[in-house]
């Protein structure tokens, strides 16, 4: 492949930009939602070190949108089933960090070769087993924008309510228990609520890089902030940065979406990681 081909895959579709960009403006909208309510959740995820739990549930998700594919039910119904169930036995199995782990890699391989399965049994569009995977940004129609936002509206009203005792828990578990917060249940609330966020972000994104806007814009954010309200609005911008900006990019080829928005949640984090290194150096140096 030439560099004029790579070129034309990345960028080949600059001329007629505007027209491109109008039919995904649902696409838009839905990568703005779920950066913002991805980069919230994603503070918890980095807090309670559940980064490899989202991988988890994104390949019993990923299971779920196979089934329904080859089934012929709603991917995305079928991306929540999976994920909630993952996220259940997650969270009610696993309420130490060591048994946690070691569930999720158990999961992990059944639910791949699960969707794997499916997706070989599929005999329908080669486009819509590779979409599952890595995102599509052209597949979010006005009904689907609808129940994303609706579950994603969900996820933070839900998040908001038990953002305290989810915080305080996160922080100080040990503490958290000693003041009567009900932590188990505060654990198995936040897991069906990343259950829910990761089955919508697969929809746009793709199984293998959800943690693009689950995990890197939190991270980054906590790189160069430490206050209560600094970091999940600093995560929350990133997200949706790195969403937005990532499928506004990528309407402009005929790449998947998910290389884009990977790529720009990792720019961010390597720039957050050098300004909070820089700073680091020079509060030694006072």
């Amino acid at each position: 492949m030439s560099w004029s081909d790579i070129w034309n895959a990345m960028f080949g579709g600059l001329s007629d930009y505007g027209d491109i960009l109008a039919l995904v403006a649902n696409s838009v909208w839905a990568g703005a939602i779920l950066g913002l309510v991805g980069g919230l959740v994603g503070v918890f995820v980095i807090q309670r070190d559940m980064a490899f739990a989202v991988h988890g549930i994104s390949e019993l998700s990923f299971a779920g949108a196979a089934a329904a594919l080859l089934f012929g039910f709603d991917v995305v119904t079928g991306s929540i089933v999976g994920s909630l169930i993952a996220a259940a036995v997650i969270g009610w199995l696993g309420a130490k960090a060591r048994e946690r782990n070691s569930i999720i890699g158990v999961l992990m391989p059944f639910g791949l070769g699960l969707g794997i399965l499916f997706l070989s049994l599929y005999n329908g569009r080669s486009a819509n087993r590779f979409s599952l995977l890595t995102g599509q940004i052209v597949s979010v129609q006005s009904e689907q924008l609808g129940w994303l936002a609706g579950i994603s509206a969900v996820v933070l009203v839900a998040l908001l309510l038990v953002w305290r005792p989810l915080r305080f828990d996160s922080l100080d578990p040990q503490a958290a228990a000693a003041r009567g917060v009900p932590v188990r249940a505060i654990s198995l609330t936040f897991m069906l609520l990343l259950g829910l966020i990761v089955a919508v972000a697969v929809h746009i994104i793709g199984a293998l890089l959800v943690m693009a806007l689950l995990v890197t814009p939190a991270a980054a954010a906590m790189r160069v902030a430490t206050g209560p309200l600094a970091v999940p609005v600093l995560a929350a911008v990133f997200g949706v940065v790195s969403a937005v900006g990532g499928i506004m990019l990528a309407v402009a080829g005929t790449l998947p979406v998910s290389p884009y928005i990977t790529t720009f949640s990792f720019v961010i984090y390597l720039v957050c990681r050098a300004i909070g290194a820089r700073r680091d150096r020079v509060t030694r140096l006072e």
